[in-house]
Order: C-alpha cells, then sequence, then structure tokens
C-alpha cells in the first residue's frame, strides 16, 4: 500500500482515493475474479452492478483502517484484498435487494438491476453475493472475522426489515429513524473498519475506537446522504430527487419538519408520507425550509463526523489517518 502514498496529508476525497488506489485495484481484479458464476445472468447481473463502480467507500475504509495501523511497514497482503471483497460483495447484495423492496428505477445515474432484468433476477443475484462473501471469508479460516461479519449482515437484514415497518409510517420518529441507518448503513462501515483493525494486529481498545469510527462515519453519510434527497438533483445525485417520500420513507429532514409544523401542514405532511406522494413535494419542501430540517440534520450529520473524529484521537498520526479524518470531513461536504 506504500507505493502511492501522496506527499500531503489526503484530505479530499481524490487524494484519499489515491492513497489507496493500488490496494484497490488489487481488491477489484479479485472482485472481478470471484463473481464469476457458469451461471451467466448471474455474470450478468454482478458485472453491471459492480461495474457501475461508485464510490467503493466501504473496502476502502478496511484498506485504510488496515493501513493506519501497519507497524510492519511492509504493506497489506492478501488477506486484506480478500476481506475488502468480501465488504464489497455484502454491500453490494444488499443494494441488489434494497432496489427490489424500494421499487426503485435508478441508481448512480443508470437503471437498476431489478429494471433491467426483473425483481426475481436481483433478488437471486444477490443471495448468490451474499453466499460468495460467506465462502470467501470461510477461506480466510479467521473464526473472529466469521463472527464479526455473520453478525453484521444479520444486523443489515434487521435493518431492512425495520426500514420496511417505517415505509409509508408518518409517526417514524428520530430514534426509530437512527434505529434502521444504524443497522442498515452504520454497522458495515463499522465492520470494515474494525476488520482492518483486526488485520493490522491492534489490540481490542484500537479495535473498538476504529469500529466506533466506523460506526459514527456511517450515521454521518447517511444522512447526509438523507439530506441531498432533499436538496439535490437527479443530475448530481444520480438518482431522483424526493425519491425517499415517493418510497414512503420519512427521514430527518421531513421527521424534523412533521415535529414542527403547524397542525394542518403536520396532516398535509404525513398523508404525503401516507401515500409516497411526490406531487406534495413543493409542500413538503417549503415545510422542510421553514423548519429549518436540512440545516437541523446537517448538524446532526456534522457531530457524528466529528464523533469519528475523536475516535481517532488515541492514533499516531500517518497518512492513513488523516485519510480517515479526510472521510468524516467528505462525508458530510459532498454534494452526490
Amino acid at each position: 500500500m506504500h507505493s502511492s502514498v501522496p506527499t500531503r496529508p489526503a484530505t479530499d476525497l481524490a487524494s484519499i482515493q489515491s492513497l489507496a488506489r493500488d490496494d484497490m485495484a488489487a481488491v477489484d481484479a479479485l472482485i472481478r475474479r470471484r463473481l464469476a458464476s457458469d451461471v451467466v445472468l448471474i455474470n450478468q447481473v454482478a458485472e453491471y452492478i459492480v461495474g457501475a463502480g461508485g464510490k467503493r467507500l466501504r473496502p476502502m475504509l478496511l484498506l485504510l483502517a488496515a493501513g493506519a495501523l501497519d507497524r510492519s511497514g511492509k504493506g497489506l497482503d492478501a488477506d486484506a484484498h480478500q476481506l475488502a471483497a468480501v465488504v464489497e460483495f455484502i454491500h453490494t447484495a444488499t443494494l441488489l435487494h434494497d432496489d427490489v423492496v424500494d421499487e426503485s428505477d435508478l441508481r448512480r445515474g443508470r437503471k437498476t438491476a431489478n429494471a433491467v432484468w426483473g425483481n426475481a433476477a436481483s433478488v437471486l443475484v444477490g443471495d448468490f453475493l451474499y453466499s460468495r462473501s460467506f465462502q470467501l471469508m470461510v477461506e480466510l479460516e479467521r473464526p473472529e472475522v466469521m463472527r464479526i461479519l455473520a453478525d453484521t449482515t444479520n444486523q443489515i437484514a434487521e435493518g431492512e426489515v425495520l426500514q420496511l415497518l417505517h415505509v409509508r409510517n408518518p409517526d417514524t420518529d428520530e430514534a426509530a429513524y437512527l434505529r434502521v441507518i444504524e443497522r442498515k448503513t452504520a454497522v458495515l462501515f463499522a465492520a470494515a473498519t474494525r476488520l482492518g483493525a483486526l488485520l493490522a494486529g491492534a489490540d481490542a481498545a484500537t479495535c473498538d475506537a476504529l469500529h466506533e469510527y466506523g460506526l459514527n462515519l456511517g450515521y454521518a453519510f447517511q444522512i447526509a446522504d438523507d439530506v441531498l434527497d432533499y436538496a439535490s438533483d437527479a443530475q448530481t445525485m444520480g438518482k431522483n430527487l424526493g425519491d425517499d417520500l415517493a418510497e414512503g420513507k420519512a427521514t430527518l429532514p421531513l421527521i424534523h419538519a412533521i415535529a414542527r409544523a403547524d397542525a394542518a401542514t403536520r396532516e398535509r405532511l404525513r398523508a404525503a408520507v401516507e401515500h409516497g406522494d411526490t406531487g406534495a413535494m413543493p409542500e413538503v419542501l417549503a415545510a422542510i425550509h421553514a423548519s429549518g430540517g436540512l440545516e437541523y440534520s446537517r448538524e446532526r450529520a456534522r457531530g457524528y463526523a466529528r464523533a469519528a473524529g475523536q475516535a481517532l484521537d488515541g492514533l499516531k498520526d500517518n497518512d492513513y489517518v488523516a485519510a480517515l479524518h479526510g472521510l468524516a470531513h467528505y462525508a458530510v461536504s459532498r454534494d452526490h
């Protein structure tokens, strides 16, 4: 991992990505190799999803955490690359299932797999990716690694079901919303950073600190994402503005607005959530702005980003630690 270290600390996304470039190239090659199946449709759907690119944040987090704590100076080994691929497979499986549940037709600016091949193929290829990730982790023969990933995938599944319970539910409050994003997003970030620390041979307290970093980063990232759904556009976001409302998901900006609206507005906002009514979008946006919902949500995200940074306080500074700090900043300052 040391061959492409930039001369200045990595704080913007491009510098952070360049720090991990060589290792991410190895991870991508491994992903391509291990995706292969003799069932043609699996290859087509998996390649379509993985080939869409995206930021590959979760596997990169694992590599950066391992790099931050690597005392050997030899760089990362094949186990780190394999576990980073496992994390990406798990994430990709959740995306496939998510888009089916949400009936989404756009992700990262192009059609979702379910829009191209249908729901059945997407669900089944998601299952393939989950089971392939377990094959990869079993190969490493490290019970602690398997325990972390087994617990994490179980929590993600709980998060999916929990979110389903809150669809078109205007009574979703901030605590319920945070419980969903903990399981759906934050736990996989936390698993990635904990595993990176574990691979680097860190002690239990350091592994816990990296877990705490990942968990808080996941919260910050998802809340910032939910703000963008009311503050961006389809070109920038790569998905449709107002998708969350269309799916009947009450995210933090809208939860905040409902809690602070007058009685008549509150009823109209509740109805918009219950019916997934994007026709009400102008009124929803007006209420969110009137309540300060976007700024409140941004500040909540910034609070989690600060907590992520504080979790790194005990670490000896190096370019990888700077990159982890940089990602906490990026999570809440991006526009897509």
